[in-house]
């Protein structure tokens, strides 16, 4: 099975970022950025992103279009200071590119200024270690 992890984030604060990296040393597989597209059929993308101004960013949707003929399966991974979900936001793009979804998404707070300070934690971290490993 052929596994690929793309993710997106334009923080500053990197909790995206820190989360691809938790993944990336869980499953033994590097984590790219979404601007790297896949260079083999993917039976599951794990796509780490986050919600930007209510919606995922267009980097996100641009890298799924690019890449659709060989993505197998999403599995959906984010954070959010809003506390909101992006599976949503991905499941729209996905079923438009005819892409299958993952019902199973890790999600999790995270800090944005002074919003959720502290979060992610590390049980939040080990939390979607459990979750790639049980994939």
């Amino acid at each position: 099975m052929d596994i690929a992890i793309r993710y997106f984030t334009k923080s500053k604060k990197g909790n995206t970022e820190k989360l691809a990296n938790v993944v990336s040393k869980a499953l033994n597989i590097e984590a790219l950025d979404v601007s790297k597209d896949l260079d083999f059929k993917a039976d599951k993308l794990i796509l780490i992103n986050a919600m930007y101004a209510a919606d995922i960013d267009k980097e996100v949707k641009e890298f799924l279009s690019r890449n659709k003929d060989k993505i197998g399966e999403i599995y959906n991974m984010n954070t959010s200071a809003s506390g909101s979900s992006t599976w949503k936001n991905v499941k729209k793009i996905a079923d438009s590119l005819q892409i299958k979804l993952s019902d199973k998404e890790f999600h999790c707070a995270a800090s944005w200024i002074f919003i959720n300070k502290g979060l992610p934690t590390e049980d939040d971290y080990k939390k979607a270690e459990n979750f790639v490993l049980s994939l």
